[in-house]
Protein backbone atom coordinates (compact mmCIF):
# COMPACT_ATOMS: atom_id res chain seq x y z
CA UNK A 1 0.00 0.00 0.00
CA UNK A 2 1.22 3.61 -0.68
CA UNK A 3 3.35 5.23 2.11
CA UNK A 4 1.57 8.23 4.11
CA UNK A 5 2.34 11.48 2.07
CA UNK A 6 5.85 13.24 2.93
CA UNK A 7 3.51 16.79 3.22
CA UNK A 8 1.00 16.80 5.45
CA UNK A 9 -1.27 14.75 7.81
CA UNK A 10 -1.19 11.01 8.20
CA UNK A 11 -3.44 8.67 6.05
CA UNK A 12 -6.47 7.49 7.12
CA UNK A 13 -6.34 3.64 7.77
CA UNK A 14 -6.35 1.76 4.57
CA UNK A 15 -8.13 -0.72 5.70
CA UNK A 16 -11.06 0.90 6.13
CA UNK A 17 -10.87 2.67 3.22
CA UNK A 18 -10.22 -0.70 1.36
CA UNK A 19 -13.51 -1.81 3.35
CA UNK A 20 -15.75 1.36 2.06
CA UNK A 21 -14.65 0.75 -1.46
CA UNK A 22 -15.28 -2.71 -1.43
CA UNK A 23 -19.06 -1.87 0.28
CA UNK A 24 -19.89 0.76 -2.56
CA UNK A 25 -19.37 -1.70 -5.02
CA UNK A 26 -20.71 -4.56 -3.65
CA UNK A 27 -23.75 -2.77 -2.34
CA UNK A 28 -24.15 -0.34 -5.80
CA UNK A 29 -25.01 2.57 -3.62
CA UNK A 30 -24.00 5.65 -3.71
CA UNK A 31 -21.09 7.61 -2.09
CA UNK A 32 -23.58 9.18 0.19
CA UNK A 33 -24.93 6.33 1.95
CA UNK A 34 -21.55 4.93 2.93
CA UNK A 35 -22.00 3.84 6.62
CA UNK A 36 -20.31 5.98 9.40
CA UNK A 37 -18.51 3.09 10.48
CA UNK A 38 -16.40 3.17 7.31
CA UNK A 39 -15.26 6.42 7.53
CA UNK A 40 -15.72 9.66 5.31
CA UNK A 41 -16.93 9.21 2.09
CA UNK A 42 -14.57 11.93 0.72
CA UNK A 43 -11.49 10.02 1.74
CA UNK A 44 -12.94 7.03 0.34
CA UNK A 45 -13.48 8.40 -2.94
CA UNK A 46 -10.87 10.81 -3.45
CA UNK A 47 -8.43 7.47 -2.32
CA UNK A 48 -10.27 5.34 -4.92
CA UNK A 49 -8.86 7.83 -8.03
CA UNK A 50 -5.74 8.62 -6.60
CA UNK A 51 -5.31 4.55 -6.32
CA UNK A 52 -6.38 4.12 -10.27
CA UNK A 53 -4.35 7.42 -10.80
CA UNK A 54 -1.16 6.23 -9.49
CA UNK A 55 -1.37 2.75 -10.69
CA UNK A 56 -2.03 1.05 -6.97
CA UNK A 57 -4.90 -0.96 -8.27
CA UNK A 58 -2.90 -2.40 -10.71
CA UNK A 59 0.03 -3.29 -8.16
CA UNK A 60 -3.20 -4.89 -5.61
CA UNK A 61 -4.23 -6.89 -8.16
CA UNK A 62 -0.71 -8.13 -9.70
CA UNK A 63 0.25 -8.98 -6.23
CA UNK A 64 -3.13 -11.31 -5.48
CA UNK A 65 -3.34 -12.95 -8.77
CA UNK A 66 0.67 -13.41 -8.05
CA UNK A 67 0.01 -15.18 -4.58
CA UNK A 68 -3.08 -16.91 -5.86
CA UNK A 69 -1.32 -18.57 -8.31
CA UNK A 70 1.41 -19.54 -6.23
CA UNK A 71 -0.67 -21.25 -4.41
CA UNK A 72 -2.56 -22.95 -7.44
CA UNK A 73 -5.72 -21.19 -5.99
CA UNK A 74 -6.91 -19.53 -9.10
CA UNK A 75 -9.40 -20.93 -11.98
CA UNK A 76 -9.44 -18.57 -14.84
CA UNK A 77 -13.34 -19.41 -15.96
CA UNK A 78 -14.75 -16.80 -18.08
CA UNK A 79 -18.56 -16.43 -18.98
CA UNK A 80 -20.55 -14.45 -20.97
CA UNK A 81 -24.07 -14.17 -20.69
CA UNK A 82 -25.67 -13.05 -23.99
CA UNK A 83 -29.36 -12.10 -22.48
CA UNK A 84 -27.79 -8.74 -20.71
CA UNK A 85 -25.38 -7.69 -23.72
CA UNK A 86 -26.92 -5.13 -26.26
CA UNK A 87 -26.46 -3.54 -29.24
CA UNK A 88 -26.20 0.41 -29.59
CA UNK A 89 -29.08 1.75 -31.16
CA UNK A 90 -27.82 1.92 -34.45
CA UNK A 91 -26.90 -1.21 -34.87
CA UNK A 92 -30.18 -2.48 -33.73
CA UNK A 93 -31.70 -1.65 -37.01
CA UNK A 94 -32.55 2.39 -36.00
CA UNK A 95 -33.56 4.88 -38.99
CA UNK A 96 -31.09 7.26 -40.05
CA UNK A 97 -31.33 10.74 -41.20
CA UNK A 98 -32.97 11.36 -44.16
CA UNK A 99 -33.75 7.06 -44.46
CA UNK A 100 -37.20 6.34 -45.62
CA UNK A 101 -38.57 3.45 -43.33
CA UNK A 102 -39.34 0.48 -45.91
CA UNK A 103 -42.95 -0.45 -46.23
CA UNK A 104 -44.42 -2.70 -43.50
CA UNK A 105 -46.19 -5.91 -45.11
CA UNK A 106 -49.86 -5.69 -44.19
CA UNK A 107 -51.26 -7.26 -40.95
CA UNK A 108 -53.68 -9.74 -41.52
CA UNK A 109 -55.84 -11.54 -38.94
CA UNK A 110 -54.48 -15.19 -37.67
CA UNK A 111 -58.14 -16.76 -38.35
CA UNK A 112 -57.76 -14.97 -42.04
CA UNK A 113 -56.75 -16.60 -45.29
CA UNK A 114 -52.94 -15.33 -46.22
CA UNK A 115 -52.70 -13.96 -49.43
CA UNK A 116 -51.32 -15.72 -51.81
Amino acid sequence: MPADPVRGRRWADHRRTLEAIAWKYRTNSPWRNLPDELGSLQTAHKRLIRWAVDGTWEMILAALLAAADADDDIDWTVSVDSTIVRAHQHAAGALKRGRHAPASPPITRSDAPAAG
